[in-house]
């Protein structure tokens, strides 16, 4: 096979540029976007009665605090990268890998061992490595604007329980997809194709059952009003929907959001307990019960069809309680009751029901097929281009090696070649996701859920502290949504 005719350091210093051209590209267009955050301190006309002013500045001062952080962190993250790639840190660590090999027996025909090793060393680093901007990103920016809900002792649970998950999925692919490109053949990128092809629909059908479980609980939504009017809007566009679930992402977050799963005639439909205006989780009834001293952890027909009455009814004992003793006590709960009410989130029924027309639309138009089917055909050119590429000794050389690792060959070209493709690509994928909202949104609009829609997407707005003022060039290039003012207008021409 013909080599390239370019020299390694050539290969080196364009991967480099490249690298920090797309840097200073996303860091432009976000200091646009940042740039509105600092500047626009009044609620725009067009979008007074849509926001209140305190909400308008609460969004404006989490959005920059965000993009803030994320500038800092992007900048941190490419000097990093640039600092491995120039001291040779991926090189080291293969060494380190095939020395930790070579003591338990293991010699250089061990690839794959090797290579496992190697993702493990290169996981933990990463890990540690990016460890204090996931610490300060959930303990500082999201705690100061009231979205974090995770204790140190959960964030730390959920940190390891994400390392050895992501550990226990990625090994055994990483392994079985070095094997098939060593013994494919020719055509070995075809047969990689259809391996993770296979993966990709595995883990999609594994992962809501066996593993999102393993982060958070998922409890049926129990019998009522809502649960009955949701199975009556998914017999009416023939959604063949099996199971009903609430997910308790309060205990991570206070962000709202719902999906389906599921294929063919086996679809679930997931609610966030944040998504539901007066939901009150399962784990808070029974810790609240354990508190009262019940005993008895099994909620009551009362609690289950109108929690905010149990609620009031606490309130009123706890007043009793303090009756004759703390005025100061009975003046601070009457005010915590206010603020509650104030800063109640969620939607109610309708506007849970038209956010899942929209999600429903997505089914009905067949865009999750779609995008099934444009990953995968971008997956096979990648892996058409990758077998033309993987026996290049230039691309080894050019990072530090002298051999051909079949998992450095997949890093080198995926990661590095490959990244200006990945960038424009990405922007295809956003103007796509922006065409197949708006399409949702109409499918909406037909089931008639255009109002309620319109007013949960105010509320959810609000809840999510988005800032609807945005830069015309940063959002066309980033949001897979819509902007909110986009999709107001749009649901009222649907109208």
């Amino acid at each position: 096979m013909m080599e390239l005719d370019i020299s390694p350091d050539t290969v080196f210093y364009s991967v480099l540029i490249f690298m920090w051209i797309i840097f200073l590209w996303e860091a432009y267009m976000s200091s646009r976007q940042r740039a509105l955050y600092r500047t626009v301190t009044q609620i725009p006309d067009i979008l007074k009665g849509i926001m209140d002013e305190e909400t308008f500045e609460k969004a404006r001062l989490y959005n920059l605090d965000k993009s803030n952080f994320g500038f800092w962190q992007g900048l941190w993250g490419q000097i990093e990268s640039t600092m491995i790639l120039l001291f040779g840190g991926i090189p080291f660590l293969w060494r380190v890998s095939g020395s930790e090999t070579a003591y338990f027996g293991y010699g250089a025909e061990y690839e794959i061992t090797q290579s496992l090793v190697f993702l493990v060393l290169g996981s933990i680093f990463s890990t540690v490595s990016g460890l204090p901007w996931t610490v300060y990103s959930t303990f500082v920016v999201e705690q100061k604007h009231g979205f974090n809900k995770q204790t140190p002792a959960f964030f730390i649970k959920d940190q390891i329980k994400k390392f050895f998950v992501m550990l226990a999925i990625s090994l055994p692919i990483t392994a079985l997809l070095i094997y098939i490109i060593k013994v494919g053949g020719e055509y070995f990128f075809i047969y990689a194709w259809v391996f993770t092809f296979i993966m990709s629909l595995f883990l999609i059908t594994i992962y809501p059952d066996y593993i999102a479980p393993l982060f958070d609980k998922f409890t049926p939504l129990r019998e009522g009003d809502l649960r009955k009017k949701i199975e009556d809007l998914a017999a009416s566009i023939e959604f063949p929907l099996t199971k009903l679930y609430v997910v308790e992402g309060s205990k991570r977050s206070s962000h709202s959001n719902a999906y389906f799963y599921g294929f063919f005639k086996n679809k679930r439909i997931v609610l966030f307990d944040t998504l539901l205006e007066d939901y009150v989780p399962e784990s808070e009834k029974t810790a609240k019960k354990e508190t009262d001293g019940s005993g008895d952890v099994q909620a009551t027909e009362e609690e289950t069809q109108a929690p905010a009455k149990s609620e009031k009814t606490q309130d009123e004992q706890d007043s009793e309680s303090l009756e004759g003793g703390d005025t100061a006590g009975i003046k601070g709960k009457e005010e915590q009751k206010k603020d509650e009410k104030k800063d109640k989130t969620g939607c109610n029924n309708d506007e849970v029901l038209a956010v899942l027309s929209h999600e429903l639309g997505h089914w009905k138009h067949g865009h999750i097929i779609k995008n099934l089917i444009i990953s995968q055909v971008n997956t096979f050119l990648c892996f058409s281009v990758f077998s033309l590429l993987i026996h290049k000794q230039v691309l080894f050389t050019a990072f530090g090696f002298s051999t051909q690792p079949t998992l450095i060959g997949l890093i080198i070209i995926f990661q590095f070649v490959f990244s200006p493709y990945n960038e424009i690509l990405s922007f295809c994928v956003t103007v796509l996701s922006r065409m197949f909202e708006f399409q949702a949104d109409n499918f909406a609009k037909s089931l008639h859920k255009a109002a309620y829609l319109r007013s949960a997407l105010i509320k959810l707005n609000k809840d999510n502290l988005g800032f609807p003022v945005t830069d015309k060039l940063y959002s066309t290039w980033h949001f897979s949504h819509p902007p909110l003012l986009e999709r107001l207008q749009g649901l009222e021409k649907a109208d």
